[in-house]
């Protein structure tokens, strides 16, 4: 059973954490993900027999956490990410960063930047909201969203439910428009078959981003989903590397 975090925003957010030395590893999951997916359960189990301090949580909205998914937005899971490192981690933290979580990540590191010992992304997806998901829309469903709600096929199961405040408020979380600094080391984990994220926005990330010690590790064939044994060994070895570098 999870445990819970009440915010100072009055949400309910549900976690797991595991006590270890550090610096530890804080899983951010993607959107409309939860706690309980392959890479997060995975990753706990491995941080585990490390002995390394572990937290993966839900956003609001999303898996056991309190809040309906439509009523959130970026901005939200951000202020929910930031309260569970803040409150519930010991020191820097390694911040593994999946799809949308990629995104929060990288607003941890102008927001909170002394809680991040280091960056590993996988498949990360700055400012899709706006890049992505507006550009991508035809006029009429952007008069839908308009008018309040989209719907989205999606290959995961039910539609994605695409609201307005989602939309008008990613557009204040933007990370690609202005400078990112990240003065840490980042790993940036991308498969060159993801029919989600393209490679072009890991390229964009790697050129936008100032830092001294960055890298891009692409995984041929590699899917959205980077779950596979193969893909899980490179997340794996991105920790190790970044742990080596941080000591």
């Amino acid at each position: 059973m999870p445990q819970y975090l009440q915010t100072k925003t009055g949400r309910k957010i549900a976690y797991h954490h595991h006590d270890g030395h550090g610096p530890g590893l804080v899983f951010l999951g993607g959107f409309k993900s939860d706690m309980e997916g392959t890479k997060a359960i995975h990753l706990e189990d491995w941080a585990q027999k490390q002995g390394r301090a572990f937290l993966r949580f839900d956003y609001s909205g999303h898996g056991q956490s309190s809040e309906d998914f439509t009523d959130g937005c970026i901005g939200d899971w951000a202020d929910d990410a930031q309260a569970a490192i803040s409150d519930l981690t010991d020191g820097p933290q390694i911040l593994v960063g999946s799809s949308m979580g990629g995104w929060i990540s990288l607003l941890m590191a102008k927001r909170i930047p002394e809680k991040i010992a280091a960056l590993v992304t996988i498949a990360a997806a700055p400012d899709f909201t706006e890049d992505s998901m507006w550009a991508g829309f035809s006029e009429a469903q952007k008069a839908e969203l308009n008018a309040g709600q989209v719907a989205l096929p999606s290959d995961y199961g039910e539609p994605y439910i695409i609201t307005k405040k989602l939309i008008e408020e990613g557009r204040t979380q933007l990370v690609l428009r202005d400078p990112l600094l990240l003065p840490f080391p980042v790993r940036m984990l991308q498969g060159t078959d993801d029919a989600d994220v393209d490679m072009s926005v890991a390229l964009r990330l790697i050129d936008h981003a100032d830092g001294d010690d960055m890298r891009l590790v692409v995984l041929k064939g590699g899917d959205h989903r980077f779950s596979d044994p193969v893909a899980l060994k490179l997340v794996e070895d991105a920790i190790r590397n970044v742990i080596e570098v941080t000591g």
